[in-house]
C-alpha cells in the first residue's frame, strides 16, 4: 500500500513528533505530583534519560508511546505496524525496542527500579494511579 502523503509531507509530519513533554508524559507528571511525589526530568546522566527520576527512591519512570517503542502487549491496538514501507519501519521500531530493553537493564544493574508506562495505559487513571503509588511506595516491590 502506498503512503497517502508525499515524501515531503510525511517527513514534515514525522519531524513534529516530540520526544519530550508529550501529552501522555505531562499527564503522568500531573498524576505523580497529585500523589505528593516530586521528581527530576530527563536526567541525561542516566541510561535512556528517563522521563521522571526519583533520586531518593532510586526509581525511574519511562512513558512510552506504544507505536514508537513497540508495546509487546498483543491486545494493544496502538502498537500496530504501518501498512507501507515495512522495510523501513520494522527494523527502526525493533531497534527502538531493543534499545529500551538494554537501557532498562543498565539502570537495574546500577541499582535503579524501573517502571514503564505505556501510552494505552493512561486511559484508566484509577488503575494507573494505583500502579504508580505501588511502584513508588517504600515497600519492596
Amino acid at each position: 500500500m502506498a503512503d497517502s502523503l508525499t515524501k515531503e509531507a510525511r517527513s514534515e509530519r514525522m519531524r513534529r513528533v516530540k520526544g519530550k513533554n508529550t501529552g501522555p508524559e505531562m499527564l503522568i507528571r500531573k498524576l505523580v505530583h497529585s500523589l505528593g511525589y516530586r521528581y527530576r526530568l530527563h536526567r541525561r546522566d542516566l541510561p535512556g534519560s528517563p522521563d521522571l527520576v526519583f533520586p531518593a527512591k532510586r526509581s525511574v519512570i519511562f512513558v512510552h508511546g506504544c507505536f514508537w517503542h513497540r508495546h509487546p502487549d498483543p491486545t494493544c491496538k496502538l502498537a500496530r505496524l504501518p501498512k507501507s514501507r515495512l522495510d523501513f519501519w520494522q527494523p527502526k521500531l525493533e531497534a527502538n525496542a531493543r534499545r529500551d530493553k538494554t537501557r532498562c537493564e543498565d539502570l537495574e544493574q546500577l541499582g535503579w527500579k524501573v517502571l514503564t508506562i505505556w501510552e494505552c495505559e493512561i486511559k484508566d487513571h484509577v488503575s494507573l494511579k494505583a500502579k504508580i503509588a505501588s511502584f513508588l511506595s517504600d515497600e519492596i516491590n
